[in-house]
């Protein structure tokens, strides 16, 4: 049986190197490798050997197939690549298939403009960790363990209580103020995350831009001119915009900046909840406490700080309604 299973290998191999088509090819696989093919004849025939010789004979039979599949594949892989190189129309200099081009996602671009726009106002850009202690975040934006504006971000805790995923960019202002000596204009946006209702409007994830400047000589009047500057560049002249007074923690005094709604032209939507106006900022004068804190004389020293979310201000630039939008991976805006 061993001359058979020899002769087997040698008489498919050699057929394999002479076969010029894959019709012949697979005629060779079915004869040699099929159901009823040489290859399982042989293991039928076992049957009738000594146990000592089925074991060899089986060996055997297994190189053999062995080898005569990694001809075939060889074979195979040579038929295909002798017929790309006599294809008569193939050509090299045709060029490939165009690929689809990505494009930036929309806060991106929104992102982009912005720091353009405080760069001509002499703002450098910084960043900061996402994963934000609590002194960070709080304690040192005036918001001790005890001030119930705490309970206006509820905050997600990575280890209760002390590592939070920070609330806002306001962190980024802190850790500036005590490691930047002033005078200085910085601007800073990113990600935040709050336990919010998702609808709309309001998403547990969202974007924050923060800015504040640090010198001597400061005033309600600079942080309104660097706003309305900020808000005309961008919007442009046509859009409508009030300055009022508002409450924030970190800041004494405070103030909101808001910008007229595009989707209902003051009329009340579901985007600006019926008010015909969307916040489109919050802003003061860094508070006297947060100065003390870093080690500044609030009579010597001052600054202000602002701070959007960046979501409303993309959904009004790009018409979206829905702020789920934005985080879905959605790549249908046409921008």
């Amino acid at each position: 049986m061993r001359e058979d299973i020899l002769n087997i290998k040698n008489q498919s191999i050699a057929r394999i190197t002479e076969i010029g088509s894959q019709t012949e090819l697979s005629e060779l696989k079915v004869e040699f490798l099929g159901r009823k093919g040489k290859i399982n004849k042989l293991i039928k025939d076992i049957k009738r050997l000594s146990d000592e010789d089925k074991k060899e004979a089986g060996r055997a039979i297994n190189d053999t197939k062995a080898a005569i599949e990694q001809a075939i594949q060889s074979k195979i892989e040579e038929l295909e690549t002798h017929k790309l190189l006599h294809v008569k129309w193939f050509d090299p200099t045709v060029p490939g298939i165009p690929y689809k081009i990505g494009h930036l996602h929309p806060t991106t671009i929104v992102v982009n403009e912005m720091f353009d726009i405080f760069k001509h106002l002499g703002f450098s850009i910084i960043e900061g960790p996402e994963i934000e202690s609590d002194l960070y975040n709080f304690e040192k934006l005036n918001l001790p363990k005890d001030h119930p504006a705490r309970s206006l971000q509820d905050a997600l805790y990575v280890e209760d209580p002390e590592v939070v995923l920070r609330t806002h960019t306001s962190s980024v202002e802190v850790r500036a103020l005590s490691t930047i000596k002033p005078p200085f204009r910085l601007v800073v946006a990113g990600k935040c995350y709050r336990y919010e209702k998702v609808n709309a409007s309001n998403n547990a994830i969202f974007y924050q831009f923060q800015g504040f400047s640090l010198q001597s000589g400061l005033s309600m009047a600079d942080l309104k001119g660097t706003l309305f500057y900020f808000a005309k560049s961008f919007f442009g002249e046509k859009r409508e915009f009030r300055f009022r007074c508002k409450y924030y923690p970190e800041v004494e005094p405070g103030a909101g900046l808001d910008i007229n709604c595009a989707f209902c032209n003051k009329k009340g939507c579901q985007v600006c909840k019926g008010r015909g106006w969307i916040e489109m900022l919050g802003s003061g004068m860094i508070h006297p406490n947060i100065l003390q804190g870093m080690g500044y004389d609030p009579k010597k020293i001052s600054g202000f700080a602002f701070g959007m979310g960046l979501d409303r201000i993309v959904m009004d630039r790009f018409g979206i309604k829905d702020i789920r939008s934005l985080y879905n991976g959605d790549i249908q805006y046409d921008l």
